[in-house]
């Protein structure tokens, strides 16, 4: 069986080591970032923190060279979903399933007009890049992924995929409907990444301080008003998720504090952004995520027009 992971950042590269490191299955990795790719095929995929290990697997950033897969996990940015996939689409048949571990919501729409069968994901796992080849990995969690509901995705396609994750070292939980489980983690990112990124303080520490932490707790509440109306039942509690992250050890930043340190786009219009447009829809007010919103879109803006 063959495995391809599709954006080997911080997220990727951590699917990608553990796959690699159990031998169970065949593993790819295809991203842009080549002197990433170069050094995994020079010295191995190399992880450290909550582990720390070293993979040797197959690593490309030619779309050209990948071979049929049998599944497909993406992990790029939100924002580049849509790109990743046209690249990668002629891997996979009407036999392979394509999993989506990313940000936000939106990501398994954009996948599904490429591919048969599509699963839905989210992970708690979370990591930054030390180095070309070198991922330190900042937090360990669990994942939850399940049937894309409009690909009819066989959920025995779902139960095979988790096993395999799991038994290679990271915890992965198959859910016959696995949009509670994202939406959980869509109020958690909105709530912490943008807080984050705008004060420039560490998860731990936006946590932690009175003001940011109460910001967190509210746009939560926001978020699960939407998705009440939306019937969807959460997969927990982001707040116990928030403090997860702030009890980890390290100093984790979240992935958008990460991008604006870089002044890079970042994901917030699948975050944020989606939860305000959500909001809209169904009548529920998101004052909050709005605000967030347009503060990062503003941030973004200043770093290509900043007169």
């Amino acid at each position: 069986m063959r495995i391809c992971i599709i954006g080997c950042g911080a997220v990727g590269s951590l699917f990608a080591a553990h796959l690699a490191k159990a031998g169970e299955v065949e593993v790819w990795a295809y991203d842009l970032w080549k002197e990433h790719i170069e050094a995994i095929g020079r010295h191995g995929l190399r992880l450290s923190g909550a582990a720390d290990f070293i993979a040797r697997l197959h690593a490309t950033s030619s779309p050209q060279e990948l071979p049929r897969c049998d599944y497909g996990i993406v992990a790029t940015k939100a924002i580049h979903t849509r790109s990743a996939i046209t690249q990668t689409a002629h891997i996979f048949d009407e036999h392979s399933a394509v999993c989506s571990v990313q940000n936000g919501v939106g990501n398994e729409e954009i996948i599904a007009e490429h591919v048969k069968y599509v699963i839905r994901g989210t992970t708690f796992p979370a990591g930054h890049p030390i180095a070309p080849g070198h991922i330190g990995y900042d937090i360990k969690g669990d994942t939850w992924i399940g049937p894309f509901e409009p690909t009819n995705t066989p959920y025995n396609r779902v139960e095979e995929l988790a096993a395999i994750i799991t038994r290679s070292g990271m915890n992965t939980i198959g859910l016959r409907d696995a949009r509670g489980a994202q939406w959980t983690k869509l109020i958690f990112n909105a709530a912490t990444n943008p807080v984050g990124a705008l004060t420039l303080l560490h998860h731990g520490a936006a946590t932690r301080f009175g003001p940011t932490g109460q910001l967190s707790n509210d746009l939560i509440a926001e978020g699960e008003a939407v998705a009440k109306k939306l019937g969807i039942e959460l997969h927990g509690d982001a707040r116990e998720l928030v403090q997860k992250g702030a009890n980890a050890a390290g100093k984790h930043k979240a992935s958008m504090l990460q991008d604006v340190l870089a002044k890079r786009q970042t994901e917030v219009d699948f975050m944020n952004g989606a939860i305000m447009k959500e909001g809209e829809k169904l009548g529920v007010p998101t004052p909050l995520n709005r605000a967030l919103w347009q503060l990062i879109k503003g941030l973004e803006h200043s770093w290509r027009d900043p007169s």
